[in-house]
């Protein structure tokens, strides 16, 4: 399934992110399930790498060639950062965001930060996370208390025991739904773009993500990830839920291939 989100304007600007095109993005329009999401313009020579995929996707579905000036114009280095778009797709392109996200946390000396709207991944990505808390590093993972897909957030319930024996921080955040899908590590580096953290978006679905190489918009977006985290979950809380719910988490869980 194609999840990218990507538009390009006479192949300098760009916009990447989480946001789709729906009605219960309108906030304005007071729809009955407001969904909030968090979107990026880019410009410089990141953008052409971030078209070429556009270029590549029409070319799959319709046999048409996208070439030349209007498609890749002349583009100078623009601003202080580094980005590179990364794609991903059960193609040429399996796991290489998944992979980029294990090398990041890899990485990371002082703090991870993570926000997503979903939380399935597989068992690298806990292992990963859960490591770097075991030497040291905060790391923050922001869920909503309620997205979209119920049968998701049972099932991310009932994956973050590890994270939470590790001394791993997971939050949630209360309504309306945000569908952000951010990445920050140790302040410097950052990930955007539309892959969600779990096995259908890391092996599946044909993703685009841009990493960031800039302090001052991590640290922006580090500060927005913060005010998201409003009630930390516990081990303790989780163990005290009834039976009923505990089976039903679980159960989702079992499903985590499919969701």
């Amino acid at each position: 399934m194609h999840i990218k989100k990507l538009l390009g304007i006479d192949g300098r600007i760009a916009f990447v992110g989480g946001l789709n095109i729906g009605a219960e993005n309108l906030l304005s329009s007071k729809p009955a399930h407001p969904v909030l999401d968090t979107h990026f313009v880019l410009e410089g020579p990141v953008v052409a790498q971030i078209i070429r995929t556009f270029v590549d996707d029409w070319f799959f579905t319709s046999g048409e060639r996208l070439a030349g000036a209007p498609w890749f114009p002349a583009l100078a280095p623009l601003g202080d950062s580094i980005a590179r778009a990364v794609t991903s797709g059960p193609d040429q392109d399996l796991e290489k965001i998944e992979l980029m996200i294990l090398q990041a946390v890899g990485a990371a000396r002082s703090s991870v930060k993570v926000m997503t709207p979903y939380f399935l991944p597989d068992d690298r990505i806990i292992t990963a996370l859960a490591l770097a808390a075991m030497r040291g590093v905060q790391v923050d993972v922001i869920l909503p208390a309620n997205s979209n897909h119920p049968t998701l957030d049972w099932g991310a319930r009932a994956h973050i025991g590890p994270l939470l024996a590790a001394q791993c921080r997971i939050w949630t955040h209360g309504a309306p739904f945000d569908h952000s899908k951010l990445m920050t590590v140790d302040g410097r580096w950052c990930l955007v773009g539309s892959a969600n953290w779990d096995m259908r978006s890391f092996r599946l679905n044909f993703e685009l993500n841009v990493e960031i190489y800039h302090s001052a918009l991590v640290q922006e977006l580090e500060h927005f990830i913060t005010e998201k985290q409003e009630v930390r979950l516990s081990a303790d809380a989780l163990q005290r839920a009834s039976l009923p719910i505990v089976l039903r988490n679980n159960a989702a869980r079992l499903m985590l291939p499919y969701l």
